[in-house]
């Protein structure tokens, strides 16, 4: 595969480890630092254990895994490793893991000492496809995910798809979630592409194909003021669902998932608002329904949900603003969205 040339760094994909041991060659670091989780330390880590102890003069910080760790808590922890073992501004911090690795360990390094270096070795699809690319750091407050970040990008992203057979079923459906949002946004060829695929088994080149689209997306608008908010397609319905399960009913929900009945919900909105067809609609439907299990929720919900609607970044003037689709393939953004709206979505994703 190409390698990817994104905002002044590079995404590799063929000897992504060979590449990461060239780079910090390159990089002359004063030592650098291996952020994992328990299970990235067990299934991953040993992958690239000989080439990093060939480098020498490195530190392994492990956090526990879980969107539970992604707080402010945790990053303190991370930063107070980094003073105890002596970081200075010419370190390196090398995040391997998933998605909350990636938005974490940004985050630490772009803010310790006002910014190390740090790149991202992503081992879950998802974050193969998404939380990687695109210089999102974040941490979640309160229960509200990403809500403390900055857009930092960086130096590179090393992907190697050899990862993802570590990984269980559902997480690779919670990967391919983001993917199908790409087609749903940018591209309905790609779209048809992955319907008629294997979805247990997504290829390199798939991945590949993910990471082109959004990086497209990324380089024209860095700081999602226009283009790129057509990447939240899903997410303001989707991340409410998710902080609500993640708060009442943890582990019942993987970040896939919720954004799945997002799509689901935002694409009944789109057919109401923005002239998606209704075979388009119901297409998409029964596509997501097909592949990930029915999530039911009580009714008595929805002005929680409301409620965390409303802390969305995404927002304008206190009303709930969604991307939305006029066709498979394309993007509509910057669409307020009433309660009664809202709510009528959610009763047709629980009306089956």
């Amino acid at each position: 595969m190409q390698t990817i040339q994104s905002d002044n760094y590079p995404i590799f994909f063929e000897n992504s480890i060979d590449e990461l041991v060239k780079f910090i060659e390159r990089g002359k670091y004063s030592k650098f630092f291996v952020l994992t989780d328990e299970h990235t330390s067990e299934y991953c880590l040993p992958k690239i254990t000989d080439q990093l102890n060939e480098l020498g003069n490195y530190d392994l910080i492990e956090i526990n895994a879980g969107e539970e760790s992604k707080n402010i808590d945790f990053c303190i922890g991370v930063w107070k490793t980094l003073i105890d073992f002596e970081a200075d501004r010419k370190s390196l911090m090398v995040n391997l893991g998933g998605g909350v690795i990636t938005d974490m360990g940004g985050f630490a390094a772009s803010t310790y000492k006002r910014g190390i270096d740090f790149v991202h070795m992503p081992t879950t699809l998802l974050s193969q496809v998404d939380a990687s690319v695109g210089g999102k750091t974040g941490i979640d407050v309160d229960g509200i995910k990403n809500i403390i970040g900055t857009f930092t990008q960086p130096k590179a992203v090393f992907i190697d798809t050899d990862f993802l057979e570590t990984l269980p079923p559902r997480q690779i459906l919670s990967g391919l979630a983001e993917m199908l949002k790409h087609g749903l946004i940018l591209d309905a060829v790609y779209w048809n592409e992955l319907k008629s695929s294997d979805l247990t088994k997504p290829s390199t080149a798939m991945v590949h194909r993910s990471v082109v689209l959004k990086n497209e997306v990324v380089m024209e608008d860095p700081t999602e003021k226009n283009i790129r908010k057509s990447l939240n397609f899903g997410h303001t319905i989707g991340h409410a669902v998710e902080t609500w399960a993640l708060n009442d009913k943890p582990d019942s929900l993987t970040h896939g998932e919720a954004i799945a009945i997002g799509m689901i919900c935002e694409s009944y909105l789109a057919h109401k608002k923005t002239g998606l067809k209704a075979e388009e609609l119901n297409e998409i439907t029964s596509t997501f329904n097909k592949l990930y299990p029915r999530f039911t929720f009580s009714k008595d919900i929805y002005e929680e949900l409301y409620s965390i609607m409303l802390k969305d970044k995404k927002n304008m003037d206190g009303k709930v603003n969604c991307t939305l689709l006029s066709a498979i393939g394309q993007f509509n953004i910057d669409n307020v969205c009433t309660k009664e709206e809202l709510f009528e979505a959610l009763d047709y994703y629980l009306a089956g």
